[in-house]
């Protein structure tokens, strides 16, 4: 007879581990299914060289809910997270820097070399985003309403939501600018100087098909103002020993409450009888029966890959087939064997790799950014990309050997898409093209370069699963946010089949390594079971 479980988890991403930790903790019989050797998904460490350890695809952390942290004792199961200070690093071609985190006094310094105004400025636009994320961040851990049920509990979230948008009083249209608009308006009119609002705009392309004068991407710079580091607000930190370790803890959390998890498993079917969901059927014909099953994959691996479109409405498959996935981003992994040395900072007497803790931006100016644009936007990746860049090994010295370092390339724009050529072709020369452009500001950059791993928009979607590439499983975009993530009628974590619910990032609140998708799946499971 086939093995039988409460409930099976499909994929053994960071969503994935949070829903089996907390049902498995519920007394639930839970079985995660992973098809590759290691848990985590897309937020795992890789050693892809002997001594370094890479942080192959996630590589930041702070939106984790310090919920999860705590509910499941994550630091006794060996998480750390490390703190970056300062927080970010923006060379300019003129040989001047910006460098922000979260010392108050000494990022007020850096921003009045280049404007007092702003350096008065930028306190009150943090406050403002403050105010406007205590309101926005309890709906992160709750199940969006269904406005068109006219069921009394959905009416109930509705007027009470409604009810806390009036008490934001004149932030309020301030709050519907982050939730649609643009950030290139907003920092226009907060802020002067070009230096500072690239500092900051850069956080609102990340993962986005869109530049910083389009809508949606003031709620992507939102996003990632969110969370906090061992309790500092708006902080992001590495994960010791890579990003690998907060899925290791995870998983050892989920298995000490009783979860079962199985490596090298890809899952080829969920299998429907009369409607319901009954388990899965393995890549090697193995069929594993449960009541319940939840996909931590996007909606369209879900539903139209490991099901038969037939045992779903037409018009749902039609709406999941028009989910936006537009992507435009790369990762470059590399191992050095020093530090890249920026010219900017020469002589200016800092510390040691101080300006290395953070985040490096490259992008000179605002234009610069929509120029890069400009050639996604027609199939072509950026003859002058946009790179955000951390070396980790600088705060964490057990992700590379003695003297040597791990870096980490993030890169706009690179479209899933390309008009004149493909990935598997073009990958390694625009790798080049990102190279040249960051030894413009430390020209021992590319000696430095031991070896180096290039993941295209392509790559990301074998290797991870992630549809067209998109590390959020779904735009982050106005139409796939909230009560229509992934789908209207659908953002309660439940799908038209019964029993079948989904749990990753394709679900409210969406992308980054935020555990909230999975916690609020796992609550949901469990109310059905109450019922």
């Amino acid at each position: 007879m086939p093995e039988s479980y409460d409930l099976i988890i499909v994929g053994a991403g960071h969503n994935g581990l949070v829903a089996a930790a907390y049902l498995a903790r519920a007394g639930l019989r839970v079985l995660v299914l992973e098809r590759r050797e290691l848990v985590g998904g897309a937020c795992v460490t890789e050693e892809l060289w002997p001594g370094f350890k890479v942080s192959t695809a996630a590589y930041v952390n702070s939106l984790l809910r310090p919920e999860i942290i705590r509910d499941l004792e994550l630091a006794r199961h060996g998480f750390e997270l490390l703190p970056r200070s300062p927080s970010s690093f923006t060379p300019f071609p003129d040989d001047r820097f910006l460098l922000m985190g979260p010392d108050r006094e000494f990022t007020r310094q850096q921003v009045a070399k280049f404007s007092s105004r702003d350096a008065d400025a930028l306190p009150r636009y943090e406050a403002m985003l403050e105010r406007l994320a205590a309101f926005i961040e309890p709906t992160l851990l709750q199940t969006p309403p269904n406005p068109w049920s006219l069921r009394p509990r959905d009416l109930l979230r509705l007027a009470s939501l409604g009810w806390r948008f009036l008490r934001l009083g004149t932030d309020g249209p301030r709050a519907i600018e982050i939730l649609t608009g643009a950030a290139r308006p907003i920092l226009d009119r907060w802020f002067e100087s070009e230096q500072l609002k690239i500092a900051l705009a850069t956080d609102a392309i990340i993962g986005a098909m869109a530049s910083p004068s389009l809508p949606g991407t003031a709620y992507v710079l939102f996003h990632h103002v969110m969370g906090e580091c061992n309790g500092a607000r708006g902080m992001w930190g590495y994960v010791r020993g890579g990003m690998g370790g907060l899925t290791a803890a995870l998983a050892s959390a989920a298995r000490a409450a009783g979860a079962e998890i199985r490596l090298r498993s890809p899952v080829a079917k969920i299998l429907v009888r009369g409607g319901r969901v009954a388990g899965v059927a393995l890549a090697n014909g193995t069929e594993l029966r449960a009541r319940r099953v939840a996909s931590n994959a996007d909606a369209h691996v879900t539903f139209l890959e490991l099901l038969d479109a037939r045992e779903l409405p037409p018009e749902f498959v039609a709406a999941v087939r028009a989910i936006d996935y537009s992507s435009a981003s790369l990762k470059i992994n590399v191992a050095l064997s020093e530090l890249p040395e920026f010219r900017a900072v020469r002589g200016q007497g800092l510390a040691p790799a101080t300006h290395l803790r953070g985040t490096i931006h490259i992008a000179p100016t605002l234009d610069y950014m929509e120029q890069a644009y400009d050639d996604a936007k027609y199939g072509r990746p950026s003859a002058d990309p946009i790179l955000e860049c951390t070396i980790p090994s600088v705060v964490d010295a057990t992700v590379a050997p003695p003297g040597r370092h791990v870096m980490s390339f993030f890169v706009q724009y690179a479209p899933y898409q390309l008009r004149a050529s493909d990935w598997d072709h073009a990958k390694e020369q625009f790798a080049d093209r990102c190279f040249d452009v960051l030894t413009e500001y430390a020209p021992n950059f590319k000696r430095a370069v031991i070896d180096r791993q290039v993941l295209s928009p392509l790559d990301l979607e074998r290797r991870f699963g992630l549809t067209g590439g998109n590390i959020f499983q779904g735009a982050m975009s106005l139409s796939q946010l909230f009560f229509l993530r992934p789908l209207p009628g659908y953002a309660d974590y439940r799908s038209p089949i019964k029993g079948l619910y989904l749990c990753g990032a394709a679900t409210h609140p969406g992308g980054g390594v935020m555990g909230a998708c999975g916690y609020n799946a796992a609550r949901e499971i469990l109310r059905d079971g109450r019922r």
